[in-house]
């Protein structure tokens, strides 16, 4: 009689788990992450004036990237509509306001990449694009190539009638004193390493896209490349698995190859993106860098992890945005 009991008892039990629904898990309609960088950004060293300008740049970032999704454009669009505000704004370091190299010009870096078939464009030490996310997307688009260099890529980008501007256009007070400050004291900040922008993002029919772009470092030799532009570095996508922009201490991040890292960790090792963006850092950090990454998997989950003191971050969905800076929030 007792196991009859426990029989029906099991039975019973086994047909509530077959018809009880299970939880929805939170899948987003889409959704866009952006970050302006990484590195020493404490409240301390923050003006209000200084912080509600970097607020008001992120959210304007991060409405023309949700414009393209809301509309139901792809996520490729959207990682590029990001970050062109903020290449265009002097807060960051990409683009208007980048940074000077020793040698008193601009050289420029960008990278996107496609997550529904890994296609990519990069280009590296621009000089006279006005936008050069706008370059690395021609150059996915428009040649047979994934990455153009310097001069090469200046021209690429002429001949597919992107805006070409004079490279004192980059130029501002802000970074001049930068670079007169570190070539007298010979001594980078850490502030001086860093400034990378970038956006990952999910469409409404699960599609994956990346996007970084840089001014590079401050005060740094003639022709020196960081990660931003090379894919796997700084920039990673693959639907399904996840899609990565990273800013920090560019050297490092290219020996650890993070955002590919990133991505196998989750494709290979079934980690979560959070788990999969501290070892990668972790892995950074061990070798001396500092800096952070923005990731979204497939199911539209995503993450800011950084190991700096701060980084200036955003999300946007159909539910609304958030926004942050300092490392405490």
């Amino acid at each position: 009689m007792i196991l009859r009991i426990f029989a029906i008892a099991a039975a019973a039990a086994l047909s509530a788990c077959a018809t009880t629904p299970k939880p929805e898990v939170d899948v987003p309609e889409w959704r866009l992450v952006i970050h302006g960088g990484a590195g020493v950004i404490t409240r301390d060293g923050m003006t209000p004036e200084t912080e509600a300008a970097y607020t008001s740049a992120l959210q304007t970032a991060l409405e023309a990237g949700a414009d393209v999704l809301r509309n139901g454009g792809n996520a490729l669009d959207a990682v590029e509509a990001a970050v062109i505000p903020m290449e265009n704004d002097p807060l960051f370091n990409a683009g208007y306001g980048a940074v000077f190299t020793a040698a008193g010009v601009h050289e420029l870096d960008a990278s996107i990449m496609d997550g529904r078939d890994r296609n990519a464009g990069a280009v590296t030490g621009v000089t006279r694009v006005k936008n050069p996310i706008k370059a690395a997307r021609a150059v996915m688009d428009k040649s047979e190539h994934v990455m153009f260099a310097g001069e090469g890529a200046d021209r690429f980008a002429e001949s597919q009638q992107l805006e070409i501007v004079d490279n004192s256009y980059f130029d501002t007070d802000r970074r001049r004193q930068s670079l007169e400050r570190v070539l007298e004291e010979q001594v980078r900040q850490a502030a001086d390493r860093h400034g990378t922008v970038g956006a990952v993002a999910i469409d409404s029919e699960g599609n994956l896209a990346a996007a970084t772009t840089t001014g590079g470092m401050t005060a740094k030799a003639m022709g020196r490349v960081g990660d931003s532009p090379l894919i796997g570095a700084a920039t990673y996508a693959e639907n399904g698995v996840c899609a990565v922009s990273a800013t920090g201490h560019g050297e490092y991040f290219i020996r650890v190859g993070v955002a590919k890292t990133i991505c196998d960790r989750v494709k290979l090792a079934g980690e979560s993106i959070d788990e999969a963006a501290r070892v990668a850092l972790g892995e950074v950090a061990a070798l001396g860098g500092d800096g952070g990454v923005i990731v979204i998997d497939g199911g539209g989950h995503y993450a800011f992890e950084f190991n700096s003191e701060g980084m200036y971050r955003g999300m946007i969905d159909a539910t609304g945005s958030q926004i942050a800076i300092y490392g405490d929030e």
